[in-house]
């Protein structure tokens, strides 16, 4: 056990989040998505949510401010407008707890799934929310 680190953070997780650098990107991943045979490793938070683990994340993984999207999500197949449930809890966490807020960006069910194989690890949840899909982009600690 540690003092301060939130317990959801498992030792796989919380090295993976060491080892990544600045610009290095994360995927919290919902029950749906094909984490495994994407490619990166994937890390195994069956019995959390999308949004637990993301909170747990930014409490000690800064966003990148030095680009306009740090945080992506998947669009909405057939409604690219569309904003899931589990996308605006997204944006509410990221305005609470990321030391540098942004404003979550979308990208094409296809092209997230493109990103997400060059990310450096894959957190496969237990999200049963339809879209409950983040990339996550590290920033720098000053």
């Amino acid at each position: 056990m540690l003092r301060n680190i939130n317990p959801l953070l498992s030792p796989d997780l919380l090295h993976t989040l060491r080892a990544m650098g600045h610009g290095d990107e994360i995927v919290i991943a919902d029950a749906n998505f094909p984490a495994t045979s994407t490619g990166p490793t994937c890390i195994r938070a069956d019995g959390s949510s999308a949004s637990e683990i993301l909170e747990a994340v930014l409490s000690v993984m800064p966003l990148d401010s030095f680009v306009p999207d740090p945080a992506l999500t998947m669009q909405v197949v057939g409604d690219p407008d569309a904003v899931p449930e589990a996308v605006a809890d997204f944006q509410t966490i990221i305005e609470t707890t990321a030391d540098t807020p942004a404003q979550i960006q979308t990208l094409e069910r296809f092209a997230f799934y493109d990103r997400a194989a060059h990310a450096f690890a894959i957190v496969q949840t237990g999200e049963r929310r339809l879209y409950g899909n983040i990339i996550l982009k590290k920033g720098v600690i000053a």
